[in-house]
This record gives structure tokens, C-alpha cells and sequence, in this order.
């Protein structure tokens, strides 16, 4: 038998793979994640029809002379370039910008993947859209450690948060250095700024800062020692140091327009720590960036601590571009629930697809490199998004029309060599 009629048949048999996979390709255009294959042949051994000779006494060298016996596919690769991204707003959506994947569990399987279209499930489970867990760290108090084997992300619904009671607060503003207006001139500058504070029982309250200056001063002098008094939300119960019979009060010094920040361990009358804090009763107020100039007084209330109880009803929580995953209590504190893990491989090409936009390690991807997403090359996450195909379709239709004349091509060669066998075949008559 003719040798191109078997070099046409493996044309054919390469040709229609290319189509096999192309279009599988076109197929997954909208798979979340997908990552598209490329097909490449190369030739088949060669049969020998004259070897090379080499050059002697003033004749030329010869070239081999070789007949091919056909072509067979090389190889079929995964391209992981980066897929674009699709916007969904849903907070268990997660892509990863980068190299990466994310770590799921098959059983005891560890199977991974770029599809990050997460939720929860009834037991607060983090899972794939097929059901397999998310892997990762869940936090303990807040806190995450990612240097332990990662596990199954748990939200911990029903969890409480404690009360804390208020202890710092922190005062910015002016307090105007101006001679106040009035008929007659009023003796004293007064400021009042309400505090909304925490009990240990996490039950609130309004105490008011109360700010007052002598302003009975012969010109040009200018009382820049503030008195601080604190008051409960009536205005007249003064704010008791620990005993319970001595009110808390205080002095700031604002002579330089700033509090005087003290350095030696030990404040004087009107300094505040090295801290900006100066402590009266049973509060740390921190008054660094409350400042005396000419003007309006604006002194108001930036930041207390303290908080009620909170517990955590409901799966409200956002994700961090490093993967953390906060989860908003019912007291609207925010805290870190997990942290989901990423792995990356030496040899991504060496992945075996196994479905469900799933891929697992073979022996030629090395073992995975699991860490936090952002760090040691690790993606970042992009939450309320996914990763869209990489598919080029473009080039996928190419691949298409390329692929079909190649086939078409191959089984003229079959043609033509059966054409030739009949003439063969007719010359007996």
C-alpha cells in the first residue's frame, strides 16, 4: 500500500483533535475561570531511503534522504493567561489578579481552581458552587493564622462579641483663641462636646467635656489654660474620679496654640503624655491635635473605643483584596472571620483538568506552594468579581478554519492515492 495513503489517515485522525479541542474552547467562551488548550503536532518517524554520505577525495557529500510517514499531535496544552474581569457585586464572588489558585477539597482530594463563585452553605460552610469546601484559615477572635494547614473557612453564626467599656477618646478641633461677644463681655469662654460612651455591660450613655477659659483678663492678655470638667448628659452631675466624691477635672495648656506633649515620663499640670493622652477619671482623653487659634471653636469628638455586645446573624461580610473575609456583627463592629489560601505550582502547565473548572497536581506540576493571597507571588483577590474565560474567539474561528482545510486537505490525500491504486489496479486488465 501506498505510504501517503496512511500519512493522509494520520493527518486526518491530528486534524480532527485540533477540531476536538477548538471546539471545546468555543464551547467554554462563558466558563467562569476556564483556561483555554492549544493543540501542537509534530511529524512522525521518517523512513530512510538514502543515508548521508560524507565528502571524499573531491566528491561531494550526500543528504539523507527520508520519507515522512505522517504527522500526530504533540501535544495538548493549557494557555494560563489571565482571564478578564466580570463584575457581579456578589460578596462571595472572588478573582484573583495574579498567579494562583484557589484551594478546594474533593473528599480528601485538594483539587484547585480559578472559578471563585463562592457562598455559604446552611452550616456556614464556604463552598464552590459545586459543593466542594473552600480551603483556608477560619479566624479565632479576630485573628488569623496562616502558618497552619489550611482547612475548611466555617462562619461562626451565632457567635457574640463582648461588651467593652469606653476608656480613650479621642478630641480634634479648634478652641477659638477670640475674645468672646457680648454686653456685657461674658467672664468665661465655655465649650460643651457630648461623648456617647460604653459601660462594662456594653449599655451607652452621653457625658459632656466641658472646656472653660477665664476671659476676665485686661488686654492684650489671653487666658490660654483651659479648665476640663466632665458631666453627665444633664450638664450639672459631675463625672466622679474612682472614691465617688471627687469630680474629675483637668488643665490643658494652650499657649503655643498646641497641647505641650511631655517627654519625661511625667507631665506637669497641663501637659499631655507622650502619647497626646492626658487621663481623667476613668477615661484617656487624647486633646495632641486640639489646638487654641483665632477663629471658630470646632473641638468635636473623632474617635472613642467601647462597644454593646454584637453576634453574628446574618452572612453580611466583604472581602479584602488579601483574601480576608470580615463579617459585620449586629453591634456593626466589623471583625475577621478567615482568610481563604492560594497555591501556586512551578509547572501550572503540569495540572490535570478534571472538570468543574477543577484542576489537581500531577507528577510533572510540582507540589503546591500554599501562602496568603498577595504575598510570595501569590494573585490578589478581587471580591464581587470573577475571572471570564480566557477564551479568544478570534483566534478560536481560526483555529476553526485552519483545522478543517487542514482535514479537508488530508483527505484529498486519501483520495488521491486510492485514485492512483485503481490505475494501478486497472492496468491488469
Amino acid at each position: 500500500m501506498l505510504r501517503s495513503l496512511y500519512s493522509g489517515i494520520s493527518g486526518l485522525n491530528a486534524h480532527q483533535r485540533m477540531i476536538d479541542v477548538t471546539g471545546n474552547n468555543i464551547a467554554n467562551v462563558n466558563t467562569t475561570g476556564y483556561k483555554a488548550s492549544q493543540v501542537q503536532f509534530n511529524d512522525t518517524l521518517s523512513q530512510m531511503m538514502g543515508a548521508a554520505g560524507s565528502p571524499q577525495e573531491g566528491q561531494a557529500g550526500t543528504n539523507p534522504a527520508q520519507v515522512g510517514l505522517g504527522v500526530r499531535v504533540a501535544g495538548i496544552t493549557a494557555n494560563f493567561s489571565q482571564g478578564s474581569a466580570q463584575t457581579t457585586g456578589k460578596s462571595g464572588d472572588m478573582m484573583i489578579q495574579g498567579d494562583g489558585f484557589f484551594i478546594t477539597r474533593s473528599g480528601n482530594e485538594t483539587l484547585y481552581t480559578r472559578a471563585g463563585s463562592f457562598f455559604f452553605d446552611a452550616n456556614g460552610v464556604l463552598a464552590t458552587s459545586t459543593g466542594e469546601p473552600v480551603q483556608g484559615w477560619t479566624a479565632k477572635d479576630g485573628v488569623v493564622e496562616s502558618s497552619g494547614q489550611p482547612g475548611d473557612i466555617k462562619m461562626p453564626l451565632g457567635a457574640t462579641i463582648p461588651p467593652e467599656k469606653t476608656t480613650k477618646i479621642t478630641l480634634k478641633g479648634n478652641l477659638s483663641s477670640d475674645q468672646p461677644q457680648g454686653d456685657p463681655a461674658p467672664l468665661t469662654d465655655t465649650v460643651n462636646i457630648p461623648v456617647k460612651v460604653f459601660d462594662d455591660k456594653g449599655a451607652t450613655r452621653t457625658i459632656n467635656v466641658k472646656f472653660t477659659r477665664d476671659t476676665n483678663q485686661p488686654p492684650p492678655t489671653v487666658d490660654t489654660d483651659w479648665d476640663i470638667e466632665l458631666f453627665e448628659a444633664d450638664g450639672t452631675t459631675p463625672v466622679m474620679e474612682s472614691d465617688g466624691v471627687t469630680p474629675v477635672t483637668g488643665v490643658i495648656g494652650l499657649a503655643s496654640g498646641k497641647a505641650v506633649i511631655d517627654t519625661t515620663g511625667t507631665p506637669g499640670l497641663g501637659e499631655l503624655d507622650s502619647d497626646g493622652f492626658m487621663e481623667l477619671g476613668p477615661f484617656k482623653i487624647n486633646m495632641a491635635d486640639v489646638t487654641m487659634y483665632s477663629g471658630f471653636s470646632d473641638a468635636r469628638v473623632f474617635d472613642t473605643d467601647g462597644q454593646t455586645a454584637g453576634a453574628l446573624t446574618s452572612l453580611s461580610y466583604t472581602v479584602s483584596d488579601t483574601g480576608e473575609i470580615v463579617g459585620v456583627y449586629s453591634n456593626g463592629l466589623k471583625q475577621t472571620l478567615g482568610q481563604v489560601a492560594m497555591a501556586t505550582f512551578k509547572n501550572v502547565a503540569g495540572l490535570e483538568k478534571v472538570g468543574n473548572s477543577m484542576f489537581r497536581t500531577t507528577v510533572n506540576s510540582g507540589y503546591a506552594q500554599v501562602g496568603e493571597p498577595g504575598s510570595a507571588g501569590m494573585g490578589q483577590v478581587i471580591s464581587g468579581a470573577l475571572e471570564m474565560s480566557n477564551v479568544d474567539l478570534a483566534q478560536e474561528f481560526t483555529n476553526l478554519v485552519v483545522a478543517q482545510r487542514g482535514f479537508q486537505a488530508n483527505s484529498r490525500i486519501i483520495t488521491t492515492s486510492d485514485e492512483i491504486l485503481q490505475e494501478l489496479v486497472s492496468m491488469k486488465r
